[in-house]
């Protein structure tokens, strides 16, 4: 066995495999897969082998494509079978809501390239004969969809790797993992000590375990899942062709060809998480005990579904666990915290996204980051406060909504409330409906009077629409209050801190007292953050971005950190409010003894407010006049209580993110993870006029933005006016210009002040003329949308301004 290499894999999963292969795939060679026991032992033994593109995150819907395209090349380039199966698949849709999400799944589908289609029930019954077809009121049938021999493809995914220079040893369990101090590890094993430069946790069921070895949690939690086999079936193999895929979510079941028979798993209700302590580490190629009494009232549905299945004997049983994250989706990338330690764990549809997380893994290891955005499987989309107690809820309700209709205002209630501010029981108290964010309660909005304390999910416009005006309009008549603790922010000091903001962000870094507004580039000159820069003092500079990446921003920090500079997170350490509207100043001025009269728009300030010491910025992302006033979550009630014993006299208004999301659409300003993400560059999506082109320093990705600056990009973003009715763009739905698919939406939804429905999209710079017309598909109905260039808010900003 080496004791050097470049990269040391730990896992033989097919997860594992793929990360070898792609590892070799782009061109490096020195590279090594340690295997406790033999290839595919743990989950990918005894996985039911399906694979489908169909996700609600567009990304990785398109990875889960090319993973499925992988499997003929990885057959061409070793000569091994993989076992496939292309056999098409349907899921199928009892009622109205279901239907919905896979008609905007399929709306999706069309600007993705993949050729999905929406069926009836008639169509149905020829693709699927077997099928009780009683309350079925469609379905989305997808080609692509099949199922492999996942030992066979694990395999070809070694063999490629071997291929290409990589080398693996089996029987060989690691003990521990140990940090050198220039970033290197030593990887110890009971056959001897490795020196890695790179370490990556494939370690599927024994994740958490590897992990820890790191000094790290991972949070993801083993769950015990059954499926049975068949015994022969005439339906079934009296076929002319095999029987394609049926996705039954109403029954949390799918079911598939298996031999002559039929295979048919559960995601039932009645679930049980595995190995709470911890994966015993003899554990193999066993198998759990049959558990009919969990799935008895699954089967007993999938009976009335499938009558063939009450006639067809039980040839076998395969209980096994595999595991989730809270969410559902890998956990892949490099772990915050820690120099040269990936994570490619967490991939409970090891078959349908294996080879889409070792290619983003590859890409990352090799090039720095990634060809498309990954935030949806980055490891850092949790932070430092996720606990096991916080992790095994979240699993087991994810689980448990595998086939659940997936809503875009659908807020989940387990391991919830888990983090609080200060104002948490004042805010609930006046009516607050929480949302969370990054594990955060926040306010959606304030509910009234019989008003229910619920949000129904819904694709249309939910019960929060009246709500959500009377707080917009509040806001614009007179004023209103949110909370600005679900803001990342991050204080950075030094006497270098100047030179490594200019570095480290595109825009132009402010003089004392004063803010900017900065994107922040990845090398390849791609969107990775969205700050404001305020700048107290020469050497004392505070950054905004978006709570929820917090970790993904300061693994960046991290990577580019420079000596006599500090920086610090400090988003919950570091909280307040924001009013806004026409009477914010006359409120703000009536609780400070300081004069704020000559405050301009982006200004700050130190003053004191009633009896708090705070931060005050003259900024607001209502797009109206407004204020951002920071201070100790110690002091947030205090200073809550001056605010609003000023404002409540002058029309002050608690408002939510439900009412701050249509404000923003009325200045046409952009969202981080909607508008702005890595998918994105500035001249894409008018970040560029950010840019501080004329500063002298090279900032990390400045070289792609100026080729981008000299060749503008083929799209551009937009803003329409869309004729709706009862249902708003939210995120991804195309955009047909003459007939054809030629962009799609990032985000919409209604406008209360304006009247209007708003939508942003991307389409071909050569097409975004003023008042072109185009038609954009929401929930099934094409809507005629008009490009829109003047913002219908306070145009010239004369009110923010001012």
């Amino acid at each position: 066995m080496k004791t050097t290499t470049r990269v040391c894999v730990i896992g033989g999963g097919v997860v594992g495999c793929s990360v070898l292969y792609h590892l070799t795939k782009l061109g490096w060679s020195d590279v090594l897969l340690l295997e406790r026991s033999e290839l595919t032992s743990g989950s990918t033994w005894h996985a039911a082998g399906g694979f489908h593109t169909l996700n609600g995150d567009t990304n990785m819907a398109a990875l889960q494509g090319y993973t499925i395209k992988l499997y003929r090349e990885l057959e061409e380039l070793t000569g091994m079978s993989c076992g496939l199966h292309h056999v098409g698949g349907v899921t199928l849709a009892d009622n109205q809501d279901r239907f919905d999400m896979l008609v905007a799944e399929r709306a999706k589908h069309r600007y993705m390239g993949l050729e999905t289609e929406i069926v009836g029930p008639e169509d149905i019954a020829k693709i699927a004969p077997i099928t009780n077809l009683d309350g079925i009121v469609g379905g989305l049938y997808d080609p692509l969809d099949g199922h492999l021999d996942p030992s066979g493809t694990t395999h070809a995914y070694a063999k490629a790797a071997r291929m290409g220079g990589a080398s693996i040893e089996t029987h060989v369990k690691v003990l521990e993992t140990n940090p050198r101090h220039d970033g290197t590890w030593d990887v110890v094993t009971d056959k001897g000590t490795i020196h890695a430069e790179h370490v990556v946790n494939a370690a599927g069921l024994w994740a958490r375990e590897v992990g820890a070895m790191a000094g790290v949690y991972l949070p993801l939690h083993p769950m015990e899942h059954q499926y049975l086999v068949t015994e022969e079936t005439p339906e079934i193999y009296e076929r002319d062709t095999e029987h394609p895929h049926v996705m039954d979510p109403a029954g949390e079941s799918y079911l598939r060809q298996e031999g002559r028979g039929l295979c048919i798993g559960f995601y039932e209700q009645n679930c049980r998480p595995w190995a709470v302590e911890g994966t015993p580490w003899d554990f193999g190629h066993e198998l759990l005990a049959d558990d009919f009494d969990k799935i008895e009232d699954s089967i007993t549905f999938a009976f009335n579904r499938f009558p063939v299945l009450e006639r067809a004997g039980i040839k076998s049983v395969i209980h096994g666990p595999f595991t989730f994250a809270p969410d559902g989706n890998p956990l892949v990338g490099p772990v915050p915290g820690l120099r040269n330690y990936w994570s490619a764990c967490g991939v409970m549809a090891g078959f349908s996204q294996g080879g889409g997380v070792g290619l983003m893994l590859a890409q990352w290891m090799i090039h720095g980051e990634t060809e498309r955005d990954t935030i949806a499987m980055d490891v850092a989309r949790f932070g430092d406060w996720i606990t096991p107690g916080y992790t095994l809820p979240k699993v087991v309700e994810n689980y448990q909504r595998r086939f659940s209709v997936s809503y875009p205002n659908e807020e989940l209630p387990a391991a919830r409330p888990h983090r609080t501010t200060p104002m948490y029981d004042i805010f609930s108290d006046m009516g607050a409906v929480w949302g969370q964010q990054y594990g955060l309660e926040v306010v959606n909005y304030f509910a009234q009077g019989d008003e229910p304390r619920f949000e129904t999910p819904s694709f249309r416009r939910s019960d929060a629409f009246d709500a959500t005006a009377r707080e917009v309009a509040a806001v614009r008549a007179a004023a209103g209050i949110n909370e600005v603790q679900n803001f990342g922010k991050y204080h950075v000091t030094g006497p270098g801190a100047r030179d490594w903001l200019d570095r480290i962000m595109a825009g132009r870094i402010p003089s004392p007292g004063r803010l900017s507004l900065t994107p922040m580039l990845s090398k390849a000159g791609r969107l990775i953050g969205d700050f404001t820069v305020t700048c107290l003092a020469e050497g004392d500079f505070y950054l905004t971005a978006s709570y929820g990446a917090q970790a993904y921003h300061m693994r960046w920090f991290e990577r580019h950190a420079t000596n006599g500079v500090r920086v610090e997170n400090v988003s919950d350490t570091r909280t307040g409010f924001q009013i806004a509207g026409p009477l914010s100043r006359d409120i703000l001025q009536a609780c400070t003894r300081n004069d704020i009269s000559d405050m301009r728009f982006m200004d700050v300030r130190e003053i004191t407010v009633g009896q708090v010491a705070c931060c005050v910025q003259r900024v607001s992302y209502t797009g109206d006049l407004g204020f951002e006033i920071y201070c100790s979550p110690m002091d947030q009630r205090q200073l809550w209580a001056t605010l609003w014993h000023a404002g409540e006299p002058r029309g002050l208004t608690p408002f939510g993110m439900r009412a701050m999301m249509s404000l923003r659409l009325d200045k046409f300003f952009g969202s981080w993870g909607r508008e702005f993400s890595p998918d994105y560059t500035p001249a894409e999506t008018g970040m560029d006029r950010f840019i501080a082109w004329k500063k002298a320093t090279d900032f990390i990705g400045r070289a792609a933005a100026e080729a981008e600056r000299a060749a503008p990009p083929a799209r551009q973003l937009c803003n329409f006016e869309v004729d709706a009715t009862d249902a708003d763009v939210v995120a991804y739905e195309p955009v047909f210009i003459d007939g054809k698919v030629e962009g799609f939406c990032t985000s919409g939804g209604y406008a209360h002040h304006s009247g209007k429905s708003i939508a942003m999209a991307l389409i071909p710079r050569t097409r975004a003329v003023k008042g072109l017309t185009v038609e954009i598909e929401i929930l099934g109905q094409m809507r005629r949308a008009t490009l829109i260039t003047t913002p219908p808010f306070d145009a010239d900003g004369a009110r923010m301004r001012g």
